[in-house]
Order: structure tokens, then C-alpha cells, then sequence
């Protein structure tokens, strides 16, 4: 990776949310949080967002977010079955806030959803036209889920994907990996956060 033009870049955290990746949150017993203890996901997501930032970058949370009892969340697969089950990422719950480090800052971009896939039915698409996008920097869990859908996504609607593995987590390494390794390598540009970093820079 050579450059990456802050201009038109920006970069997105999703669903690094404390049921989603903390002990304690009501996916604890997938083995997330284990997971995403062994990548370093928090510390590293946090120091590519200081990154980002430092060069200008817009930061955009993605976050899950449903009403309690989650009026409206179609039960057509079985993980939004298990998000209604364990009455997980209800608005304003310590579950659905960000985890420690994670919080938005000063000038960042937060859009909700209540599917995988951040760009369905969001305002995400239309906030990175305004600003002005062609670079997205995907971070966050779970790779094989919620990352890979919007990479996917995010390279059919024109954009070019990057996603940093160390900054992304699943519930176990053979699914980060499966991701990692095999679905993502001809949607987006596989890479680490410290590649990322040194390509703001030299911009």
C-alpha cells in the first residue's frame, strides 16, 4: 500500500459494541470477546482512529441498535433471531454503547442499523458521497458477518475496500480467517493497521 488520500478517504467502526465483543455482553458465550482479545481489536481500532483523525480522516461508527423487546427486527435468520433472544444492543443499554476507548469523538459520524450489512437501508452510503469518499477503511466485528457484507457492499456501489484484519474480529479465528483469507481477497485490499497508518502519512 502506498498512499491513502485523506481527502477521500474515511473510516468506519462497526458493531465494536460491548454485547457484541466484551465479556459480559450478551454474545459472550459465542467466544468473541476471546477472539477479540487475541487480535488486540479495541487498542488497535483505536490507534488507526487516532491515525485517521491526526490526517483529517472522517471516523463513522456503525452501530446495531433495536428498541427493546426489538419491535421490527424481521426474525427471518437465526442471528437476528439470537440479537432479539438475548435482548441484546437495546438503545441506550450498557450492551449496545461502544466499548471502552471506542466512544465517538469530536467531529466523527455515527449511523445505526438493524441489519448486517451497514449500508442497508442506512444513511451510510449518502454520508460518504457528501464527504466526498472513494477509500473506505472497514473496521470492526464480525469479520465473516457484519465486515464482509459491507466490504462486499461497499465495492458493488463503487467504493475501494480496505479492511485491516488486525482491526476486526469474529468469534473465533477459523471464521475471522475463512474471511480473512478466502471471501475478502477479491472484494477489498487485506491488510494491518500498521500499512494503514504509514499510508496516511505519507499522504
Amino acid at each position: 500500500m502506498d498512499r491513502i488520500d485523506p481527502k477521500a478517504a474515511a473510516m468506519i467502526i462497526q458493531d465494536l459494541q460491548n454485547d457484541v465483543i466484551i465479556e459480559g455482553g450478551a454474545f459472550a458465550d459465542s467466544g468473541a470477546p476471546a477472539h477479540a482479545t487475541s487480535q488486540n481489536v479495541v487498542a488497535n481500532v483505536k490507534g488507526l482512529a487516532e491515525a485517521a483523525r491526526k490526517a483529517g480522516v472522517p471516523v463513522i461508527h456503525v452501530w446495531y441498535i433495536v428498541e427493546p423487546g426489538a419491535p421490527g427486527l424481521k426474525q427471518n435468520a437465526p442471528l437476528f433471531q439470537g440479537v432479539k433472544d438475548a435482548n441484546a444492543l437495546v438503545r441506550g443499554s450498557w450492551g449496545a454503547a461502544p466499548a471502552d476507548g471506542l466512544e465517538p469523538q469530536e467531529g466523527d459520524h455515527v449511523v445505526e442499523k438493524m441489519r448486517m450489512n451497514g449500508f442497508y437501508e442506512t444513511r451510510l452510503d449518502i454520508l460518504l458521497r457528501g464527504l466526498g469518499v472513494e477509500t473506505l477503511i472497514i473496521t470492526g466485528a464480525w469479520t465473516n458477518m457484519s465486515i464482509e457484507h459491507t466490504a462486499r457492499t461497499g465495492a458493488d456501489k463503487g467504493y475501494s475496500m480496505i479492511v485491516p484484519e488486525d482491526a476486526c474480529s469474529s468469534m473465533n479465528a477459523d471464521w475471522h480467517n475463512a474471511s480473512i483469507n478466502y471471501a475478502l481477497q477479491n472484494v477489498c485490499q487485506v491488510t494491518d493497521c500498521a500499512s494503514v497508518t504509514a499510508a496516511l502519512a505519507r499522504a
